[in-house]
C-alpha cells in the first residue's frame, strides 16, 4: 500500500449496523459453488512472495521480475486465459530512479578558487534539477518562512538569481510544536526548497549543523530524501567545515548560527557571503520496465467483474522505508501486499472450475507500480486490455494479512447502488466483524478505478508497526483469518458475478470534516483534488475532483492540470501540497488550470479541514 505522505491519505472508516433483510441476487442453481479458501496454500504464496529471493519486489528489481513470473506461471497452470497485452504481461514504463552524471561540479571562484570533491565533500540532493549557476551565496538561517510562528529567515533578504545556503533542520522553539513526529514540514529538505524557489533563488545548499543521531559531517546518501523527480532548481549538501569556511568573513559559524537562533528563538539575520561559486549539477532520470500481470476467467457474457491487488513493493526500502535506519535491508513486504496478491492467486483457484459457467467473466489484475503512485492500475486504465464499460465492479484486496479481533475494513461501500447489500448478504454466517465507509478514495489501486466511475470495494485490515519495514515479514501473517476474508470476498465476487443487475456507480460526496482527503498531502485547508500520479511534465494533472469539493464548486474536472496556486507557480505535487499548506481555511485563491492545453483561471475557496 502506498505511503500516505506521498499520496492522498486513506479515507476515515466509519461502524455501519449490518443489515439482515436483503436477501441478494439468486445464484443460477445449476453452478456449483466455489471451493472455499485454503489458509495453508494461501499462506505458501505469502512466502514465496516474500522470499529473500523476491529481494522486497521493488518496481524495476530483478525480485519483482521473479514475482511476475511467478504469478503469470500460476495463471497458466490454472488454466486461466491470458490478459494482458503480452500474453499475461502489460507492460509499461516507471521512473525508478536518479543517477549523478560526469559534469557535476562545485567550485568556489572566489575569494579563493577551490574545487570540491563530489561525494566527499558535496552531493547533489536526489530531487536536484540539472542546472549550472555561478553567483554570491546568501545565508538565509534554516531557509523556513513560517508566518504561523511569527519566524522568517528571508525576512529583509532578496535572493533573486543567488545560491542560498541553509541549515537542515528547524529550530526547537518550531519543532516542539509539531502536530505529529519530531518535526514539523517545515523541517523537511522539499520544504526548503521550495521555498528558496518561490524567493527567487538559483539554487539551494544545505549543511547538516547538528542533526539529531548523525554526526555533523555527514553527508546524506543519494536517493534517500523524499521529494518530486525534479524541485525546479539545483539543490546540494556539503560538509560543515565547508560552510563554516564561507561563513568565517561574516565572523559567523554553524554551530554559533544555530545557537543564537535557539537562544534569541527568532531568525538570524540573513548574510551575503564573500563567496562566489560556480556549480552544475547533472542529473540522469533512470526508468524501468515493469508489468501487470492480469488473467482472466470467461463466463456466460462479456461482462466481468475486477479482483485485484498490487504485488509490488520497497525492495530494500531506501527512500520509502519507515525504519530508515534499516535502509538497505530486504524489506520483504509480506502483508503489503503479498497478502494481496496470495488472495487473488487463491480466489484465481478457487473460481478456476467454474470456467464459462458464471453469468459475468472475473479478470483477475496483479498490478506493479502501485507504490509508485498507484502506476499500474491507472496504466491498465489508460489501455484497459478489456472493454471498461463492461467491467461492473472493482474488488481491491491490500494488506489483508494481519487481521485482528476479526476486524475487517472494508471501504467504498458507497460507490456502487447495491455493494451495501451484496456485502451483507455475502456475510451472512461470518465471523468477521465489518467495519464500512462509504468513500472510494484511499491510498491503494481501487482509487484509480473510482476516477473511471466503477463501484470499487476495498478489503483491507489495517495499519500496523510493521508497516513498510524490514519486519513486515510472512511469520506475522494469520493466515487463518485471511481465508475467511477470502470466502467473503469469493462470496461477493459470486453474486457480482451472477445478479440479475449490475450495480450503478454512485459519486460520494464526501464531508471534509470527516476525514477528507486531496492534493496535498493530508495537511493544510480542503481543496478536493485528486492527483495523477503518472508523469506530467509541468503542473499537477487532476485523476478526479470529489463531488461537493471546493475544487468541484469551482468547476475543476478530472483531467484539468494545475499550473498555478495564488501567487505560486506549481510544478509538481510537492508545490501544491507546500502552497496549500500555506494557505488558510476561508482563503479564496485563484488558480490557473489548463483544460485541453487552454489555461483557465477559477476562484476556489478553502474549506475546514478536520
Amino acid at each position: 500500500m502506498l505511503r500516505p505522505a506521498c499520496r492522498p491519505a486513506r479515507a476515515t472508516l466509519f461502524l455501519l449496523a449490518l443489515c439482515a433483510a436483503w436477501s441478494g441476487p439468486v445464484l443460477s442453481q445449476n453452478t456449483p459453488a466455489a471451493t472455499q479458501a485454503d489458509a495453508g496454500r494461501f499462506l505458501e504464496d505469502v512466502k514465496a512472495l516474500a522470499a529473500p529471493r523476491m529481494e522486497g519486489r521493488g518496481d524495476g528489481t530483478r525480485g519483482l521480475r521473479r514475482a511476475e513470473r511467478l504469478i503469470a506461471e500460476r495463471y497458466r497452470a490454472l488454466g486461466m486465459e491470458a490478459a494482458g497485452s503480452q500474453g499475461y504481461r502489460q507492460t509499461f514504463r516507471v521512473v525508478t530512479g536518479r543517477k549523478i552524471r560526469p559534469g557535476t561540479r562545485l567550485v568556489a571562484a572566489s575569494p579563493t578558487w577551490t574545487a570540491y570533491k563530489l561525494k566527499q565533500e558535496f552531493i547533489p540532493l536526489s530531487f536536484s534539477s540539472s542546472g549550472t549557476v555561478r553567483s554570491t551565496v546568501v545565508f538565509a538561517g534554516y531557509g523556513i518562512s513560517a508566518p504561523e510562528f511569527a519566524y522568517d529567515d528571508y525576512h529583509g533578504a532578496d535572493v533573486r538569481g543567488k545560491i542560498v545556503l541553509v541549515l537542515r533542520g528547524e529550530p526547537r522553539a518550531i519543532a516542539q510544536k509539531a502536530e505529529h513526529g519530531e518535526h514539523t514540514s517545515h523541517a523537511s529538505l522539499i520544504t526548503k526548497a521550495i521555498n528558496a524557489k518561490n524567493h527567487g533563488a538559483a539554487a539551494l545548499i544545505v549543511v547538516n549543523g547538528k542533526p539529531a543521531g548523525e554526526a555533523p559531517d555527514d553527508l546524506l546518501r543519494f536517493g534517500s530524501v523524499e521529494g518530486p523527480e525534479e524541485a525546479g532548481l539545483p539543490c546540494l549538501q556539503i560538509k560543515t567545515a565547508i560552510a563554516d569556511l564561507w561563513l568565517k568573513g561574516a565572523s559567523r559559524s554553524v554551530a554559533d548560527t544555530e545557537e543564537s537562533i535557539e537562544r534569541d528563538k527568532q531568525a538570524a539575520q540573513a548574510a551575503v557571503l564573500n563567496v562566489v561559486l560556480d556549480l552544475a549539477v547533472r542529473i540522469e532520470t533512470q526508468r524501468s520496465s515493469v508489468s501487470n500481470i492480469l488473467a482472466y476467467l470467461p463466463g456466460r457474457t462479456d461482462e466481468y467483474v475486477i479482483v485485484g491487488a498490487h504485488y509490488d513493493h520497497l525492495g530494500r526500502g531506501f527512500l520509502h522505508s519507515l525504519a530508515p535506519s534499516q535502509a538497505g535491508q530486504i524489506h520483504p513486504g509480506a502483508d503489503d501486499n503479498a497478502s494481496g496478491t496470495a488472495g487473488v492467486l487463491e480466489l484465481a483457484r478457487m473460481f478456476g472450475p467454474l470456467k464459462g459457467r458464471l453469468d459475468r467473466g472475473i479478470l483477475f489484475a496483479n498490478f506493479a507500480g502501485e507504490e509508485l503512485g498507484l502506476l499500474g492500475s491507472a496504466e491498465w486504465l489508460k489501455a484497459p486490455t478489456r472493454p471498461i464499460e463492461k467491467a461492473v465492479a472493482m474488488l481491491n484486496m491490500d494488506m489483508i494479512g494481519r487481521i485482528k479481533d476479526q476486524k475487517v475494513f472494508i471501504g467504498g461501500v458507497g460507490t456502487g447502488t447495491t455493494l451495501k447489500q451484496v456485502l451483507e448478504s455475502s456475510a451472512k454466517g461470518s465471523a468477521l466483524r465489518l467495519e464500512f465507509s462509504q468513500s472510494g478514495y484511499s491510498s491503494s489501486d481501487h482509487t484509480s478505478f473510482v476516477t473511471r466511475r466503477i463501484p470499487v470495494l476495498f478489503f483491507f485490515s489495517g495499519l500496523h508497526s510493521d508497516y513498510h519495514k524490514p519486519s513486515d515479514s510472512w511469520e506475522k501473517i494469520n493466515a487463518s483469518a485471511a481465508a475467511e476474508l477470502l470466502d467473503l470476498v469469493s462470496a461477493v465476487t459470486r453474486e457480482l458475478a451472477e445478479g440479475a443487475g449490475r450495480p450503478q456507480f454512485v459519486a460520494v460526496a464526501e464531508n471534509p470534516h470527516a476525514g477528507g482527503v486531496s492534493s496535498g498531502g493530508g495537511y493544510g485547508p480542503y481543496f478536493g483534488s485528486i492527483p495523477d500520479f503518472g508523469e506530467t511534465e509541468n503542473g499537477v494533472r487532476f485523476s478526479d475532483v470529489r463531488p461537493g469539493s471546493p475544487a468541484a464548486k469551482a468547476g475543476l474536472l478530472a483531467g484539468d492540470v494545475l499550473v498555478q496556486f495564488g501567487d505560486k507557480p506549481i510544478k509538481n505535487l510537492y508545490d501544491f501540497t507546500d502552497a496549500l499548506r500555506r494557505s488558510k481555511v476561508g482563503d479564496a485563491v485563484e488558480v490557473t488550470v489548463l483544460r485541453a492545453g487552454q489555461p483557465l483561471k477559477v476562484s476556489v475557496t478553502l474549506a475546514e479541514r478536520k
